[in-house]
């Protein structure tokens, strides 16, 4: 489909011939005439188009259809007009983002493009550039729009360029926004990310314990008694057949691993105002039992769901005791399943989608079926990828062996900073910022060992790509109420380490000299940092780490395509820099 396909259908629908359009419009019929025929085609800045469009808006009026609007033939008519310049990167940008949000085959979309795979896989690294991006944008959302078509899926790209579900229904409308998404959108919404971070930036893991008093939790030495099995049928009992296998995890012997999986939804049990309180109550007492969780988690839903999910593990996640996967490529859409096993009990689950209040779950102690279910919890756990590696102090060592290794790989690094970057102050200022904060000589040892491991690495990445670092400019008035604190959390150092407005006006200036010596190092003023107590650190295309530098330190390493793509569209161009 083109310009002139658009318009007849138009034509048609408005059943109008082209005199009356002339007529609406303005427009000469000569150029009426050239565009019913494809001899031109207007730009989309241009008087022109605007008159056509008010033409077209004006006749809809006159025969009471409603639905045709300026907006609605400024966006049908978008992706076929002749536009300035498009923002080659943006695009790039749009394409990676889709591509990874649903998992597209990029040698299926290359043969429905009639292109060359390593030709698109190229244009989607940044090597190459499509000769005619706008007829690129068009082919590759005809692609999207006719093989991703179920309900979840829209759910998935409505988020994503910012349109209901319902508006994707009509394929021919799904091409066009998507389109016109891929050439002027601006990647991710931002604010889906906003709601976890400032819950990982304030959350404190001392306070949490406190108030749901883990500490006082008695496992009991009871045994939980049920009969060898038992069958639950509709969601009151599904939720029963949930807190059952929670209780019966806790009061077994056993200590093996627990691996759990669900992709029933979870928004009816959630309504219930005792069975949250139920639910985190027994996930706390088996984490005070010392189980460790393999939690498999189903994220084939809209972005924002699936960040509003994970605000809700992060108390969890903390411990160090859950290990977070997910299942690669779509999943059955057709069944809900449910598959919960520990060392004695196991919990299964089945329901039509869409219908999980008329499904039956099934619950067992039997030893011949929980050896059957471990099996096929193991099996299933085989497929998962890990959504993201928890560091805490525990894994301290292979968190250092992760960064050092990964020092050597190519790719920019773009840094969100709520704090400044040990390793550009000279030695003399780090001494003094430790002196002031009468740092014993055992512990100065340490945190200077790390901020020369933190250096070499720099210098080492410096040597083959780039680092930008966005750090937090703040008046002194702010620095007052807010001081900065060294970021330790590499060493999962928890104590803070406070400048002084002197030290942290010194590290500033020593920033700009740092940025004068290494080429490839720019350092971008933010005097908006939104967090105080994380630091975001991307290796674009490859990896995000989200550091809490406190209570507790911890680190999460996020590969998952769709949440990497998420941070990366959320860093800010860089607008300042030192020079």
């Amino acid at each position: 489909m083109d310009f002139k396909d658009k318009l007849a259908e138009y034509i048609k629908q408005l059943d109008c011939a082209a005199k009356d359009l002339s007529e609406s419009s303005g427009l000469s019929p000569a150029t009426i005439s050239r565009y019913r025929s494809g001899e031109r085609i207007p730009e989309a800045d241009a008087e022109n188009f605007t008159k056509l469009i008010q033409g077209i808006v004006r006749i809809a009026e006159n025969k009471g259809i409603a639905d045709i609007t300026a907006q609605s033939v400024t966006d049908a008519f978008s992706p076929f007009v002749k536009a300035s310049a498009i923002d080659l990167k943006n695009l790039q940008a749009n394409f990676n983002t889709l591509l990874a949000l649903l998992s597209v085959s990029v040698s299926e979309l290359s043969k429905f493009l009639n292109y060359d795979s390593s030709y698109v896989s190229r244009i989607k690294n940044g090597l190459r550039q499509p000769a005619n991006p706008r007829e690129f944008a068009w082919k590759s959302a005809q692609f999207i729009a006719r093989r991703y078509q179920d309900a979840s899926e829209r759910v998935t790209v409505a988020g994503l360029i910012g349109c209901q579900p319902d508006e994707l229904t009509d394929r021919d409308s799904y091409q066009a926004l998507l389109a016109q998404w891929l050439i002027n959108g601006n990647g991710l919404p931002k604010n889906h990310l906003i709601g976890f971070l400032e819950k990982l930036d304030e959350f404190d893991l001392n306070e949490y314990i406190r108030a749901i008093r883990f500490d006082e939790l008695k496992i009991p030495s009871v045994p939980f008694q049920f009969p060898t099995s038992k069958s639950y049928f509709g969601l009151k009992q599904m939720m029963d057949s949930e807190l059952s296998f929670l209780r019966a995890t806790v009061l077994s012997k056993s200590k093996e691993p627990v691996i759990m999986y669900s992709d029933m939804p979870m928004g009816e049990m959630a309504k219930d105002p005792e069975f949250p309180k139920k639910w985190m109550f027994g996930m706390a007492m088996m984490l005070k039992k010392g189980l460790h969780l393999n939690q498999i988690h189903h994220i084939d839903r809209s972005f924002e769901d699936m960040m509003l999910g994970l605000e809700s593990w992060i108390p969890m996640y903390m411990t160090g005791q859950i290990s977070p996967y997910y299942l690669k490529g779509a999943q059955d859409h057709v069944f809900s399943h449910f598959l919960k096993v520990s060392g004695s009990v196991a919990l299964t689950g089945e329901a039509i989608n869409g219908y999980h209040g008329e499904g039956k779950y099934y619950l067992t102690k039997n030893k011949e079926e929980v050896a059957y279910y471990k099996k096929r919890a193991r099996r299933l756990l085989s497929k998962a990828t890990p959504l993201m590696e928890i560091y805490n102090q525990a894994r301290e060592p292979e968190y250092h062996a992760f960064l050092q290794n990964n020092a050597k790989i190519k790719g920019h690094r773009h840094f969100l900073l709520s704090s400044l970057s040990p390793y550009t102050a000279t030695d003399d200022l780090i001494d003094r910022i430790l002196r002031n904060n009468q740092i014993p000589t055992a512990e100065q040892t340490r945190i200077k060992q790390y901020v020369s491991a933190q250096r070499e690495m720099a210098r080492e990445i410096l040597q083959h790509d780039s680092i930008t670092e966005e750090i937090p400019i703040l008046t002194e008035g702010e620095f007052r109420q807010f001081p900065i604190a060294m970021p330790l959390s590499g060493i999962f150092y928890e104590r803070d380490i406070l400048y002084t407005w002197d030290d942290y006006r010194e590290h500033l200036r020593q920033i700009e000299a740092y940025q004068k010596q290494h080429s490839n190092y720019m350092a971008a003023r933010n005097p908006s940092s939104a967090f105080r107590n994380i630091q975001i650190h991307i290796h674009e295309g490859k990896w995000v780490i989200v550091s809490k530098d406190k209570t507790p330190a911890i680190h999460f390493l996020i590969r998952h395509p769709k949440m990497r793509n998420a941070f990366e569209n959320m860093v800010v161009p860089v607008m300042e820099a030192y020079r």
